[in-house]
């Protein structure tokens, strides 16, 4: 059953605040959607934004009771000005980055190294970009960047040259193929395995994630009525960074969290995925002439 990381904390930004319009950018199986409709029944519209269609599914079956006041939209959350209208003020916005544990347990996903599976690594099954592309047709030097870029890893040359070296013989298809190229040329770190960073970096570049969330920020502060609420929550320093900065640098908001909101030892120990889990909020400020 996938578990909603920071529930709890993410529902305290909106207590005694009356929400009328709410947008979630990232609905997932419908989670924190579902909590938030419970507490506020005074909500006439949701609009629940995911680019993967199994999870709207799921998300659509979880929400029944609500569905008059829920609109599901299939579309990446880059399209939030087009989906909502550039004229409409939204009281409250949140977004959950990254890759849910539902994909990570579809080895036919293919984005765990854990599970062998395809190489595909797609939160939308519709795009064409996969990660046995990049990984068979992207030039050494270009694999390099990636993995030291979007992934951090340190020997990310080495990394590369496995991988064109081993790409010569025959074409990697599998995750478990990747993951034993890599675990070749990188060792473990203690509990982190050879291949975490690499396979952060491919899914990271196979679905834009950081230019995405880096131009969709300044659009969601836009759309919010003044009082409004954007909730971002990233599970890796690149994504964390980006929400950080674009906080800081935006003149018509307040930030809520001086410092992002971790999960408690409770939730780290039950849910594993929250352990990386950094939330962050702010507030739009009322209108000045």
């Amino acid at each position: 059953m996938h578990i909603s990381v920071l529930q709890e904390e993410f529902l305290s930004f909106f207590r005694n605040r009356p929400i009328r319009r709410f947008v979630d950018g990232t609905l997932g199986a419908g989670g924190h959607s579902l909590a938030l409709l419970q507490e506020h029944p005074e909500i006439e519209e949701l609009i629940g934004i995911d680019q993967d269609t199994n999870a709207l599914a799921i998300a659509k079956e979880r929400l029944n009771d609500f569905a008059p006041k829920v609109r599901f939209v299939h579309a990446n959350f880059e399209e939030l000005k087009k989906i909502v209208g550039h004229q409409t003020e939204i009281d409250g916005i949140f977004l959950d980055l990254g890759v849910s544990s539902m994909q990570l347990d579809q080895e036919a996903r293919g984005f765990s190294f854990l599970r062998d599976g395809p190489l595909d690594m797609r939160m939308n099954p519709h795009e064409t970009l996969t990660a046995e592309d990049i990984i068979n047709s992207w030039p050494e030097v270009d694999l390099a960047q990636i993995f030291y870029e979007l992934g951090e890893e340190r020997r990310s040359r080495q990394a590369a040259k496995a991988i064109v070296q081993a790409r010569r013989k025959e074409r990697i298809r599998t995750t478990g193929k990747l993951a034993e190229i890599i675990s070749s040329v990188i060792y473990r770190r203690g509990k982190i395995h050879p291949a975490t960073l690499i396979f952060q970096a491919l899914r990271l570049a196979v679905n834009r994630e950081l230019e995405v969330i880096t131009a969709l920020l300044p659009d969601a502060i836009d759309l919010l009525a003044p009082g409004g609420r954007l909730g971002v929550i990233s599970f890796h320093s690149l994504e964390d960074r980006i929400v950080k900065e674009t906080f800081k640098k935006n003149p018509s908001i307040q930030i809520l969290t001086k410092k992002p909101l971790v999960a408690e030892y409770q939730e780290s120990r039950q849910n594993p995925r929250a352990r990386s889990a950094k939330l962050r909020f702010c507030e739009k400020l009322p209108q000045t002439i």
